[in-house]
């Protein structure tokens, strides 16, 4: 099930906001010229931000996500009729049918169960045309980027258009590696109502990634650093066997 900052309506509404600068997806855009890219996938696609991206630079996308508020966000969007939004995960994916599927943020460490996480290989390696690439986003697990989760350095206020100020902020609930869960808390200061949203990620390694993809059909071509987390998290390039 997805996470209720993903699923909550009233959340989801204000998720772009809370997070207006995503020049970290520059980097994603240009992939689709690198890769000569025609038909792209975003797999955990949220409010839509990077789709509508590529869609402007006239690929052919379609969004995919678990949860149905954010995709709701996503087809309100200027743009939006440019983009096929599908609800679901990997397994919608219609077969042989990208050249290219993006999964950004946190959207693969999300799945923490390995046998969901192998299906959704599989999944991916079926909706890919033969030589089609898939990226994806792991954490290093080695840079401990979790002891920075707290509330003294992630408290914010952000004021929400149509919605007043917000104030967040994100606390760690639990550490068992590879597992990191964590809680983000919400207070709408115009109401008083205070949402939370609790979330776990399994922190995969790069000699575990490479392990998976070469199980599911894949072959690594790249590694290299996140756009917004130098050293931090790595941008895996998969090319499907």
């Amino acid at each position: 099930m997805p996470d209720d900052i993903f699923e909550h309506p009233r959340l989801a509404a204000i998720y772009d906001a809370l997070d207006p600068d995503r020049s970290d997806l520059e980097p994603y855009v240009g992939m689709v010229a690198e890769f000569d890219a025609v038909d792209v996938v975003d797999l955990g696609c949220g409010t839509g931000v990077l789709a509508l991206l590529i869609a402007a630079q006239g690929a052919r996308v379609v969004g995919v996500d678990p949860a149905s508020a954010s995709l709701g966000v996503a087809r309100a969007k200027d743009g939006a009729a440019a983009v096929r939004w599908l609800h679901g995960d990997a397994a919608v994916i219609p077969e042989r049918s990208a050249d290219l599927v993006l999964m950004t943020g946190n959207a693969a460490q999300a799945i923490v169960d390995e046998a969901e996480w192998l299906a959704t290989l599989a999944h991916v390696h079926a909706g890919l045309r033969p030589g089609g690439r898939f990226v994806l986003e792991t954490r290093v697990p080695e840079a401990r980027g979790w002891e920075q989760w707290t509330e003294n350095e992630s408290r914010t206020t952000t004021e929400v258009e149509g919605t007043g100020p917000v104030e967040s902020w994100v606390a760690l609930t639990d550490v068992a590696l590879p597992l990191v869960s964590f809680r983000w808390t919400f207070v709408f200061h115009r109401d008083g109502q205070v949402l939370t949203s609790d979330s776990t990620l399994r922190f995969r390694g790069e000699t575990d990634v490479r392990r998976q993809l070469d199980r599911t059909g894949f072959e690594v071509d790249d590694i290299r650093d996140a756009p917004d987390r130098p050293g931090r998290e790595l941008v895996v390039v998969a090319r499907r066997r």
